[in-house]
């Protein structure tokens, strides 16, 4: 096993940080009551001063403001109703008063104990605060391409997890909601695919912890377990200047989650509950019963068989599905320590039956201070338990059952047919059920040293167990044995971090420089077992596995497999500015990772990006622009996502004649160890070099803000698995650096909000962003790279899509469907004019990778009253509908099987027609989608005499995916089921997908 050793010296450091955080814990409270601030002066406080901070524009409290005494460090905050008291010296002259995102303010006291403070909103956002890697800055102070999304701006409705929050909300990103299933995976991408294998996905960050996106085990989306409403904000790092921090992992952009924390001089009881009402948002256009009646006869087939039911079977295997959330929150705190505590259960029902998603929640984040804030210690835990049950889906005989056929008997059960499945028996008797337990959790002591200069030293830990099990009941009628296979997953990350920040400012000139070193290591492990034969009996098989009669070595090997992967980094990062309006960012980090051979175990990535803040200059003053800032960058990152070990040797011990040798004439062979793959020391990382040029602005006052992007992202040294050259090498393929194969992914962002208050009482937004990319593959050695595998009866040797030079990832590669022969039969394209369709007659037919990505909203309140819709689309992409494919056409319903009237759109057509994979069913993906539209009402609880026990009480409904635009006539446009070949990566497949759900939800939140 490679090995990557940290510096004695880091090891000392850390162990010595460890030491000196739990004496403090220990000793917290009395070193907090004993430590007295350093005061300019030994004046008393003697004088007590109360009053309210409020927004200036609407007279709302504002939660959480400081509140200091001018030439003091003594400060305090406001109480949930906005209202402070501090204890000043006397003849004080003035307080200030400061609150994230408003205008900080003197405020001369002149002999008052009661005021009132009202603070007005910041001209623009630029104030706002945006995380970074190991930091946070100034909105106007970034010079890379960074978004940032604040809770108020998430999308509402039943999310499961981060990425739906942000879909369609930042220009660049794309998110695939694949799947109606509740918990399933979701695709995203920022800035297009930059490889040809799965390690596109970003990489997340939680509270300062990069995550492992090898997943938790038993499918299903990974971020699942975070509870969307511990998010306090989400910030996406999207060019290789901001995501360059990171190094091998940022060539796919990141993703900052940042959870809630509490606030000072403040006690808040928050809970949230909604109730929400799903059904299938659309069904495939099958043949009713009576239409199934007349079309079957005309094609002369075998006879209509015709049992005298009017059966819709999706109908049947669907449901008004039901979910269930509630939250309940405690934060606060006073000067020296604030938390934040939740706990969260959501329970939601699939719109197919027996499909449900279960979770619980809870979290943790604690800052505590000592030695004067010298030292604060920041502690996250996070734990969740999921349970995910699919059943099997039973889309393929729902779309294909004959409709005259009823689906259940006189005395209401589940009727059975020996020529026909009914898949209301297969939901009793078969399913699959992951259970997964998840813990991330982070302590952060950082102390100053000296004035500017903060050391900080990070412990983090995430760790999964699940267990997945696939359940088959025994059964009699049809009879069956049953089995029981059961898999069980560890996936454990931990995370040591130390580094050093130094801020320091001279006259007009202010530096901030970071430098550290982080160690990572990956465990994850799994191992599986199965047993046959059970009786049939009430018992689940789940929980009496040893109710198994049958238990082989044939049919029941136990399996297992385990990973240890280790990154070991330096990076640092200098940011500049003049005059605070000349801004210069300098990263540089260098990862070591085991997954590489010794030869190029190490990766450099730098960084560099400039910014320009025009409208400070002077001949601006007068200008209409409130902000306008220019940014450039480049930036080079990597990516590692390639299968661990691939460097080393590989050995496998078998017992056959082919890996061994008789020790006698007769008897059984011994156990022998052949190679299975040479050593390849000389793997090196793939690498993406980022250029970006970007505008931010601000017009009418700041009312209407912006920013456009222009990128050029490379991608080279492409990580392939190819046949190997050296003809010794044993392994029919082996991981290899394609020298001159790119891939390349260019556009432009745009992204434009306005928000007016019109009056006191009424507020009024719109804004939106676009995005074109365009996306090509240079410099393969190969044709054509294959991958999406067609699924379904004829077509299972059969490829859709693949990386060809010249043309996008994800272009569709196939016949081009002509129309029909004189005997009704399918004619296709004779590209090379041979005479012959084979495959080399195959046409580049078009993209699944969308290459225009937009979205709009528009939001309006009123007093207490307000509404928001979402919209989001996409065009320039085709979806292969693998599912008509396989199920719909002629033949099939001349055998009594249903299909759709698309089957029936040629008469010309024989029944004898084959439907082999071709353009005949490569459909038009985009679409414009009613994301989620809410209206919400808050309460004035003054008025209603209970502010002093309920200070807010808000009740809200939200219709989600209300309708779809779409030529497309799938369940949904927006599908991509994972076809991959070998790991390449496939796109716009659409077989047997998941509908998606339309949902209406209703909530109530209230703080107490």
């Amino acid at each position: 096993m490679n090995k990557i050793y940290v510096p004695k010296c880091n090891l000392q450091l850390v162990f010595a940080s460890l030491v000196c955080c739990s004496c403090f814990f220990m000793q917290g409270n009395a070193r907090a009551a004993a430590t007295t601030p350093v005061e300019k002066s030994k004046a008393p406080f003697d004088q007590t001063i109360t009053g309210t901070v409020k927004d200036a524009a609407t007279g709302e409290p504002l939660v959480g403001a400081t509140i200091g005494v001018k030439g003091y460090s003594k400060t305090t905050s406001t109480d949930v109703k906005g209202a402070f008291s501090l204890s000043v010296p006397d003849k004080t002259p003035a307080l200030v008063v400061s609150f994230i995102g408003y205008v900080t303010q003197e405020v001369l006291i002149r002999d008052r104990s009661n005021i009132e403070i009202l603070l007005h909103s910041a001209a623009t956002d630029l104030t706002q605060v945006v995380v970074v890697g190991y930091g946070t800055q100034n909105k106007k102070d970034v010079t890379g391409a960074v978004k940032t999304l604040k809770s108020e701006s998430f999308n509402k409705g039943i999310i499961n997890n981060p990425q739906e929050l942000l879909q369609g909300k930042v220009a660049g990103v794309n998110v695939t909601t694949a799947s109606g299933e509740p918990g399933q995976r979701l695709g995203i991408t920022i800035r297009g695919a930059g490889g040809v294998r799965g390690g596109n996905t970003p990489l997340f960050v939680i509270d300062g912890l990069p995550l492992d996106n090898s997943g938790t085990g038993g499918g299903g989306d990974p971020l699942n377990t975070i509870n969307p409403q511990d998010i306090e904000s989400i910030d996406v790092l999207k060019d290789a200047s901001a995501t360059a921090i990171y190094g091998t992992r940022g060539a796919n952009g990141v993703i900052i989650i940042t959870t809630k924390k509490g606030k000072a001089g403040s006690s808040t009881l928050s809970l949230n509950s909604s109730l929400g009402f799903s059904k299938m948002a659309r069904k495939l256009p099958v043949l009713t019963a009576d239409e199934f009646r007349t079309e079957v006869p005309k094609l002369g087939g075998s006879a209509l068989d015709d049992k005298g039911g009017n059966t819709d079977w999706q109908d049947v295997i669907s449901r008004t599905a039901i979910t269930q959330t509630h939250n309940l929150a405690l934060s606060g705190g006073a000067d020296k320590l604030t938390y934040y505590a939740s706990f969260g259960v959501q329970s939601q029902q699939g719109v197919i039956k027996r499909s449900q998603l279960d979770r619980y929640n809870g979290r943790f984040n604690a800052t505590q201070k000592f030695l004067d804030d010298a030292l604060i210690i920041d502690v996250n835990l996070g734990v969740a338990n999921t349970k995910q049950v699919r059943p099997p889906l039973g889309i393929g005989e729902a779309i294909s059952n004959n409709p005259t056929y009823p689906a259940y008997k006189a005395d209401g059960s589940a009727a059975a047919y020996d020529n026909m499945s009914n898949p209301l028996l297969n939901f009793d008797l078969d399913r699959e059920q992951v259970v997964t337990n998840r813990v991330t959790g982070s302590i952060s002591p950082s102390i100053r040293i000296i004035k500017g200069l903060i050391y900080k030293f990070t412990l983090g830990i995430d760790n999964s167990t699940a267990t997945q099990d696939f359940v088959n009941k025994p059964n009699a009628v049809p009879q069956r044995d049953g089995r029981l296979e059961t898999y069980n997953f560890v996936n454990r990350n931990i995370l040591y971090e130390n580094y050093l920040t130094y801020t320091f400012s001279k006259k007009a000139h202010n530096f901030s420089v970071l430098a550290g070193q982080s160690f990572q290591k990956f465990f994850i492990q799994s191992r599986s077992s199965s047993i046959n034969k059970f009786p049939i009996s009430p018992l689940d098989p789940i929980y009496n596995p040893n109710q198994g009669q049958e238990l082989t070595l044939a049919n029941n090997r136990p399996n297992s497999g385990a990973t240890e992967n280790k990154l070991n980094s330096y990076f640092g990062r200098v940011n500049y500015s003049f005059d605070d309006r000349y801004l210069v960012t300098v990263n540089f980090r260098a990862d070591g990772s085991s997954k590489f051979g010794s030869n190029n175990r190490y990766g450099y990535f730098p960084s560099f990006s400039l910014g320009w803040r025009i409208s400070e200059e002077e001949f601006m003053k007068n200008s209409p622009f409130s902000n306008l800032k220019l940014r450039g960058g480049y930036g080079e990152t990597g990516n590692q996502e390639i299968d661990p070990k691939s460097t080393q040797p590989l050995f496998r011990t078998e017992v056959t004649a082919a890996n061994s040798y008789p020790l006698y004439p007769t008897g059984a062979y011994p156990a022998g160890s052949v190679f299975v793959r040479l050593a390849n020391p000389d793997l090196q990382w793939e690498k993406s070099k980022q250029t970006n040029i970007g505008l931010d602005f601000g017009i009418l006052n700041g009312d209407l803000t912006g920013s456009i992007d222009v990128f050029n992202k490379v991608s080279s040294n492409i990580l392939l698995k190819v046949p190997p050259t050296d003809p010794v090498q044993p392994a029919t393929t082996l991981w290899a650096n394609i020298p001159n194969m790119t891939v390349t992914n260019k556009g432009i962002e745009v992204d434009l909000a306005y928000t007016k208050k019109l009056t006191k009482d009424i507020t009024f937004g719109i804004g939106g962003n676009f995005s074109y990319i365009k996306n090509k593959v240079n410099g393969s050695p190969y044709s054509i790279i294959a991958s999406g595998s067609a699924q379904g009866a004829g077509l299972t040797s059969a490829t859709v899509n693949g990386y060809i030079n010249g043309q996008p990832v994800g272009t569709y590669f196939l016949k081009e469907f002509t129309g029909f022969d004189a005997n009704g039969i399918s004619t296709f394209l004779d590209k090379d004019k041979d005479g012959v369709v084979t495959d080399k007659d195959r046409v580049y037919a078009g993209v699944a990778i969308p290459d225009k990505l937009y979205s709009f909203y528009v939001n309006f309140a009123w007093r207490g009253l307000d509404l928001v819709a979402n919209f989001n689309g996409v065009s320039g992409n085709k979806v292969y509908d693998n599912t008509a494919n396989a199920n719909f056409y002629k033949l099939r319903l001349s055998k009594n099987v249903n299909v759709t009237k698309e089957a029936l759109a040629f008469p010309q057509e024989s029944i004898n027609n084959s439907a082999p994979v071709s353009t005949r069913y490569l459909k038009d993906g985009a679409f414009l989608r009613l994301n989620n539209l809410a209206i919400g009402y808050n309460f004035n609880t003054t008025a209603l005499g209970i502010s002093k026990w309920v200070p807010t009480i808000r009740l809200s409904a939200t219709g989600q995916n209300l309708f779809v635009i779409t030529k497309y006539d799938g369940y949904d446009p927006e599908v991509n089921l994972d076809r991959n070949i070998d790991g390449f990566t496939s796109y716009g497949m659409d077989y047997l997908s998941y509908p998606k759900a339309r949902s209406f939800i209703v909530s109530l939140n209230a703080s107490f």
